[in-house]
């Protein structure tokens, strides 16, 4: 199976979203049809062998809408245009829509209302000159609003009404019936003039092109966070080819290229810097604001700002390989997918248009029967008409997930879909991984003891220089720790490593030994003076060195995997949100609760073999729970498809990518708390915008219908009937954007 993305032009409401999908569903070998209308976006999942992309593509242009392949990052100038030309065209319609309905609406009402009027436009006297007068000012309006017509007509044709065809035949109506008075009016028949609805269509059409422009300009705000992502990339190189500097453009770098990069310039692709030191601010991929430094062998991403030094680095990854472009692909395909609430709309909005047909003709049927006057069932008619509108509803769910989606990037929290998105918020345990999650992943100095009178730090530069020709990541930490304190390292004559205890080294004719307490028993030297302290160390979960200077006890140097700073606050954090929090490792029970306890731990899974870690989260899910995997997304893979919801931790690997439902680009567990934050924070307003929708149509179209007359009340006007129609759309959309608000927990 392939899958494929296509940009959709032309669609209006959400009738012609699943009139698209219906289309292509129908294809032999299309698996998948799945058509975003806010986004304008459909996703195809189909066999290459049985249907081509271009079938998909015809078929789409038969049902009346344009498909096309979208374009790469590059695109993003194109796809910014194509969207203002396309509200600059909604609002000069409808300026010109206006100006000729302000004079219309004002001929039509003003003579009722007793406001002045020209002498050969007087109704009472001039009456057909002020029926054709009203004509002559409705044209420009209905050339306007020609694709409601043109759409809709053939929506209607090809059996898939849609909302444009609501529009057409409401105003068809108003207008035919106002022709056929002009030409009663004609023959000398004027009591016709009280039957003139010219007015009625040139106002519905205005108010649609107006709700339009404001639903076009809205629903590119919901869209501004990936083309922000879009608009980081450079457009150029500056690569070095025979020793010259040379600028190509992006499309151009190949990997292996030696790019160089200056002061205050974007990283334009991913790789491995090969020479110079710099800081570079990777906020647009971590949203972590401090700069990093980098040296030799240090990754770059593309798109990340270099500071202040020029260094030059090897490219690994470009073009939609790099790490911006698959957040931009994560995005863009979590935009475009439909969490399961929005599926309740869409199978309403499938038969909604039809349904509303079936209201308008029976209700304005029924009031003729009923004796009242064909003016006034044609009133009914229009109204009912206009006045339902799937919009709303097909908006509703998509804009808010594509606003909280772009929202979750700029934290640096990519949230692979809508399902995700809307399953994050019923978590109720979190499975956090212990290495590299609630603990920074490599060890780390976290104690120096001393025995008589050697200082610490000379206890540390003697450790460090031993340790400096040493792999093991015990010795390495101990190197760093060095470093950090800017020690000068001593000079190593000779190096042997005893496997199972630890090095013997001679430094500026020194003996030292450094290793585990039974180096020191082996050559005899006593530790019943750090007996306490190694107690303590131990406890702690702590891995203590042992040091010997010509053979005399020196002291001891602790090493352990730090626990993070965030991990104790976002785990209180998970409390207050009534979530149970445990842990799963593969380190032995008394280190593993040394941890749990420091960080306010529920539950201990311990000496747990990475192929058995997926069990226990399925254990967990047998017990009931909607459990949630944290973990760094390689060797938890199987845990994180297995939890309910798999949040991977780092740089976002592929593997990460592929086997978790969110990444967090920082290792800030902070960012968990505030991905179920974001999700509640969005299926509230999903909530709020299905309840708005749906309480519009299911009060909006009895009153249409005539309800409140019944009971003596008034008829609702058409006029006002298309303001509230439009109105429906940008309330649904202005409140989406409130999510753009949201802010994470500190």
């Amino acid at each position: 199976m392939q899958k494929e993305n296509l940009q959709i032009v032309g669609m209006t409401c959400a009738a012609c979203a699943n009139r698209i999908e219906k289309v292509v569903s129908k294809l032999d070998g299309v698996s998948v049809a799945s058509v975003n209308f806010a986004s304008e976006k459909l996703v195809a999942h189909y066999d290459p062998q049985k249907v081509t992309l271009a079938d998909i593509k015809n078929a789409i242009t038969k049902a009346g809408y344009e498909a096309f392949e979208p374009k790469k990052i590059a695109a993003v100038d194109e796809d910014k245009v194509r969207k203002e030309k396309e509200i600059k065209t909604l609002w000069t319609k409808f300026v010109i829509s206006a100006a000729c309905c302000i004079p219309l609406l004002y001929l039509a009402m003003g003579a009722m209302l007793g406001f002045p009027m020209p002498a050969f436009l007087e109704p009472m006297h001039y009456t057909f000159n002020f029926a054709i007068t009203q004509i002559v000012l409705l044209l420009p309006i209905l050339i306007a609003g020609n694709k409601f017509y043109s759409v809709g007509f053939k929506a209607i044709l090809s059996r898939s009404p849609n909302m444009d065809s609501l529009i057409a035949m409401g105003t068809t109506a108003a207008v035919s019936y106002s022709l056929y008075s002009t030409y009663r009016i004609s023959i000398g028949d004027m009591a016709y003039m009280e039957d003139l609805y010219f007015e009625t269509a040139g106002v519905i059409i205005t108010l649609i092109l107006l709700g339009k422009s404001l639903e076009a300009v809205s629903k590119g705000k919901t869209s501004e966070a990936i083309k922000k992502l879009m608009g980081l990339a450079p457009k150029t190189a500056l690569v070095i080819q025979d020793g010259k500097e040379v600028v190509l453009p992006i499309e151009e770098v190949q990997a292996d290229d030696i790019i160089l990069v200056k002061p205050g310039e974007k990283i334009p692709v991913d790789g491995i810097v090969i020479q110079g030191h710099t800081s570079i601010d990777e906020s647009m991929l971590t949203g972590e604001s401090i700069p990093i430094e980098k040296k030799g062998g240090d990754p770059v991403f593309a798109a990340s700002l270099n500071i202040n030094g020029s260094i030059q680095f090897k490219a690994t990854k470009v073009g939609s390989d790099t790490a911006l472009a698959q957040i931009i692909k994560l995005v863009e395909e979590a935009q475009g997918s439909k969490a399961p609430i929005a599926k309740m709309a869409d199978i309403v909005s499938g038969y909604f248009v039809p349904i509303v047909f079936a209201i308008a003709a029976v209700t304005s049927v029924a009031w003729l029967i009923s004796g009242q006057t064909p003016v006034f069932a044609l009133t009914i008619f229009i109204s009912v008409l206009v006045i339902a509108c799937p919009c709303a509803l097909g908006l509703a769910t998509p804009t808010a997930i594509m606003v909280a989606t772009g929202k979750g990037a700029e934290y640096g929290i990519l949230i692979k879909g809508g399902e995700a998105l809307e399953a994050t918020h019923k978590i109720n345990t979190i499975v956090f991984d212990k290495t590299g999650t609630i603990t920074e992943g490599k060890p780390e100095v976290t104690d120096i003891v001393t025995a008589g009178e050697i200082r610490k730090q000379r206890l540390l530069q003697i450790a460090a220089s031993a340790e400096k020709g040493s792999e093991h990541p015990l010795g390495e930490a101990i190197v760093r720790g060095a470093e950090k304190e800017n020690l000068d390292f001593l000079t190593l004559d000779r190096f042997e490593a005893i496997p199972g205890y630890g090095i013997e080294v001679f430094l500026d004719g020194m003996k030292v030994l450094l290793g585990n307490d039974k180096l020191m028993l082996d050559r005899g030297i006593s530790l019943s003076q750090s007996g306490e302290e190694s107690d303590r160390l131990a406890s702690e979960g702590k891995t203590p060195m042992y040091i010997a200077v010509d053979n005399e006890f020196a002291g001891i140097i602790a090493v352990a995997d730090v626990v993070k700073e965030s991990s104790a606050k976002a785990i209180q954090k998970l409390h207050e949100m009534g979530i149970e929090v445990a842990m799963i490792t593969g380190d032995n029970r008394r280190t593993a609760e040394t941890i749990a306890k420091q960080v306010g731990i529920d539950r201990v899974l311990a000496e747990v073999l990475p192929q058995d870690k997926s069990n226990e989260v399925k254990k967990l899910q047998e017990e009931g729970k909607i459990v949630s995997m944290v973990g760094d997304g390689i060797n938890d893979a199987p845990a994180l498809a297995q939890a309910d919801i798999g949040i991977a931790i780092g740089s976002g690997t592929d593997v990460a990518m592929e086997s978790a439902d969110i990444v967090l680009m920082k290792s800030d567990l902070m960012d968990v708390p505030t991905a179920i934050q974001l999700s509640k924070s969005t299926i509230r307003n999903i909530k709020q915008n299905l309840f708005w929708a749906f309480g519009y149509n299911v009060l909006g179209i009895p009153v249409a219908a005539g309800l409140l007359y019944v009971f003596g009340g008034p008829t609702l006007n058409p006029i006002f009937a298309a303001a509230a129609m439009s109105l429906s759309s940008v309330s649904v959309l202005t409140n989406a954007l409130r999510l753009k608000g949201f802010k994470p927990y500190q």
